[in-house]
C-alpha cells in the first residue's frame, strides 16, 4: 500500500463515543482545525445501550438517539469525523504526533485527545451476544434500574463484580454472584460488605457456559460446577458480566503513565505524562465511567488543548497550521 502524505491538523481526536464527540464539538467552538477518527458509527458504547435514564436533561432516551444528537451537535460546529481504525499514535522527536490508520492514511498534529474507550471482556458463550441489551449487561449503574424486583446473576470475582453485585441489590430481589474459583480477587473490605448483604448469594467454583432466553429477553443462566461437571439452570431476568475491561490504550507506541488496570493517568487538564497527549472518558483512570464523566473529561481536554497550542505558538513563535 502506497503511503499517503500526512494531513495536518491542530488536534486529532481518536474515538467518537460521548467523550470524542464532545471534544470535537468544543474543538469546533474553539476554532481549532480538528479531525475525529472513529472505527465505526459515531456513538461508541451508546450504540450498544438500549435505554439511557441517567444522562442529565433526558429522563429517558435511546442510546442510538443520544448518539445521533451528539454527532449532529458536534457537526454543527464543524466537526470532521472520518470512519477509519487508528493503528498507531507516535510522538516524534520534534513534538508532533503522527497518527496512522488501517486504511493507509496518515495524519499529523501537535495535540491528540485519546477517547478510544475500552472493551468489556466477554465470556464468548452462546446467548451472550444474542441477549446483549436484552438482559445481558456489562454496566450495573447503566442498566440496574431496569431490573426492579428481578433475580439477577453477576459473573466475576474481582472488585468490579463484587461491588456491582452489591449495587444491584438496591433493585433486584436476589443477586447470585457466580465465580469460577473458590477465592475472590476482590479486596477483603469489598467482599465483607457485599457478602453480609442478605440479598446476595455466592456461588463458587462455577462457570456460566450458556445464557438462555426468549423473545422477551433472558430467562435463565446455565451453571456448571467446575468440580463435579454438574449442570443446572438458574432462573434470572438478567446476567451482568464483570470479568474484565480493557482500555484501548495500546494505540500509543510510547510509555504513558497508567494505573494497575492500564488506565491512563492525567493531570487536571486531562494531559497524560506525554506532553500534548490528552485522555478523556473510559481510557482515563478515575472512580467511575459514565456518559456524564466522559463528556466532562472531554470538555476539559478540548479547552486545555486550545491553551496548550497557544502556549506552543507563543513559545516558539511559529504558526500552527
Amino acid at each position: 500500500m502506497t503511503k499517503r502524505e500526512a494531513l495536518t491538523y491542530d488536534v486529532i481526536i481518536v474515538g467518537a463515543g460521548p467523550a470524542g464527540l464532545c471534544a470535537a464539538m468544543y474543538a469546533g467552538r474553539g476554532m481549532l482545525k480538528a479531525l475525529t477518527i472513529e472505527r465505526g458509527a459515531p456513538g461508541g458504547e451508546l450504540l450498544n445501550t438500549d435505554l439511557i435514564e441517567d444522562y442529565i436533561g433526558f429522563e429517558s432516551i435511546k442510546g442510538w438517539e443520544l448518539a445521533q444528537k451528539m454527532a449532529d451537535h458536534a457537526k454543527k460546529f464543524g466537526a470532521d469525523i472520518v470512519t477509519d481504525t487508528v493503528d498507531r499514535i507516535h510522538k516524534r522527536a520534534d513534538g508532533w504526533f503522527d497518527v496512522e490508520t488501517a486504511r493507509g492514511n496518515s495524519y499529523r498534529s501537535q495535540a491528540v485527545i485519546l477517547t478510544a474507550g475500552g472493551t468489556p471482556t466477554k465470556l464468548d458463550i452462546p446467548g451472550e451476544k444474542e441477549y446483549a441489551g436484552k438482559g445481558v449487561s456489562y454496566c450495573a449503574v447503566c442498566d440496574g434500574a431496569f431490573f426492579k424486583g428481578e433475580r439477577l446473576a453477576v459473573v466475576g470475582g474481582g472488585d468490579a463484580a463484587v461491588e456491582e453485585a452489591d449495587y444491584l441489590t438496591r433493585y433486584a430481589s436476589k443477586v447470585h454472584l457466580v465465580h469460577r474459583r473458590d477465592d475472590f480477587r476482590a479486596s477483603q473490605i469489598i467482599q465483607d460488605r457485599a457478602f453480609a448483604n442478605p440479598k446476595i448469594e455466592v456461588i463458587r467454583n462455577t462457570v456460566v457456559p450458556e445464557i438462555v432466553g426468549n423473545e422477551r429477553g433472558v430467562t435463565h443462566a446455565v451453571l456448571e460446577n467446575k468440580t463435579t461437571g454438574e449442570r443446572s439452570n438458574l432462573d434470572v431476568g438478567g446476567v451482568f458480566i464483570f470479568v474484565g475491561f480493557r482500555p484501548n490504550t495500546q494505540l500509543v507506541d510510547a510509555h504513558v503513565d497508567h494505573d494497575a488496570g492500564g488506565y491512563l493517568i492525567t493531570d487536571n487538564r486531562m494531559m497524560t505524562s506525554v506532553a500534548g497527549l490528552f485522555a478523556a472518558g473510559d481510557v482515563r483512570s478515575q472512580l467511575t465511567r459514565q456518559i456524564t464523566t466522559a463528556v466532562g473529561d472531554a470538555t476539559t481536554a478540548a479547552i486545555a488543548v486550545e491553551k496548550y497550542l497557544k502556549s506552543l505558538r507563543e513559545g516558539d513563535g511559529k504558526s500552527h497550521k
